[in-house]
């Protein structure tokens, strides 16, 4: 590589957005701080500090109406409440929920936590799904002992075995998907009860709704295959209503820079702390991607590691 490599890092909040850059090689640090929505002076405010910190390492001028040049980028780094926000206020896509027949009610019932369990005006969040479509399908856990003789027996890859009392049927489904399609919903999370383990029946629902065209599919073992249909379920409705959101983000971000950023490693932090590539970053982990980055920064910065004593950090936010 030739010329400065600055490696960039940035906090995309709701309200501001901080960008911090630095040279490895000369130990050259440079910041900026800008609005996170400034539609009268620039598109995306992370692109536009990247912009102006490259005027100044490079001394050159960059023109705002071009795409930005990538050759002294050596990578970019950001936490980001883009799907924190969009969770909050309702932004989300338009998301159909498929789940198993009888269980159609599952999710908004939920697991009965109370946090005020002697309010007598208990306020539910909205559902995040438009439409629900139950489909006929039935497997159940094989009890220790029971012998079955009519009827198909899988063994999951939980090493449990299970007996399939229902198979799903292929045209009923892509007649009722095709009617969700129709109503202008293009994402969907698939819910199928014991899919942690034994999952074509999700399978056989994505291909199908995929041949349809819904633009984005999550299946609840893809996203979080752990027992538990509840919070499995709403891990995968969560996934589905978010990661369109955030495609649309990321797809704005890059285009910005020369070639799309196809060389320039650009890395997004999840909600447990932990870097994904921007084309793994997706709904289910990025709800607390921005809070995530003050807990890892308060933990390295501020936690003393001769007598470990207890810090508290505290992220006010807009």
């Amino acid at each position: 590589m030739t010329g400065p490599q600055i490696r960039f890092s940035i906090d995309r909040g709701g309200t501001f957005t901080d960008i911090y850059a630095e040279l490895p090689d000369t130990g050259q640090i440079y910041t900026e701080k800008l609005l996170s929505v400034d539609p009268d002076n620039y598109t995306d405010a992370p692109r536009e500090g990247i912009r102006r910190i490259l005027e100044r390492v490079l001394q050159t001028t960059i023109p705002a109406t071009r795409q930005v040049p990538t050759t002294a980028i050596q990578w970019i780094r950001m936490g980001t409440t883009v799907a924190t926000n969009a969770l909050l206020e309702r932004k989300g896509a338009a998301t159909g929920l498929v789940i198993t027949k009888g269980f159609g009610d599952l999710l908004a019932i939920g697991d009965q936590t109370r946090p005020a369990l002697f309010d007598l005006q208990i306020s539910k969040p909205e559902l995040l799904y438009d439409e629900i479509i139950e489909v006929d399908e039935r497997i159940r856990l094989l009890q220790k002992g029971e012998i079955q003789t009519q009827a198909d027996i899988i063994t999951g890859i939980s090493g449990e075995e299970f007996v399939v009392l229902k198979k799903p049927e292929p045209k009923k489904i892509q007649n009722d998907l095709q009617k969700m399609y129709d109503h202008g919903i293009r994402s969907l999370a698939v819910v199928c009860m014991h899919s942690y383990s034994v999952y074509n029946h999700e399978l056989l629902i994505g291909e199908i709704a995929e041949e349809i065209g819904f633009e984005q599919i999550s299946l609840s073992h893809q996203i979080i295959p752990q027992i538990k249909i509840v919070s499995r379920g709403d891990t995968c409705l969560v996934d589905a209503y978010l990661t369109p959101h955030i495609k649309e983000y990321l797809h704005s971000f890059q285009s910005g820079f020369q070639k799309n950023l196809l060389n320039t490693q650009l890395l997004f932090m999840q909600s447990d702390g932990g870097l994904s590539d921007a084309s793994n970053f997706k709904g289910s982990n990025a709800i607390l991607s921005g809070p995530a980055g003050g807990v890892v920064g308060c933990g390295r910065s501020a936690f003393p590691q001769t007598n470990q004593q207890p810090v508290i950090g505290f992220d006010m936010g807009g």
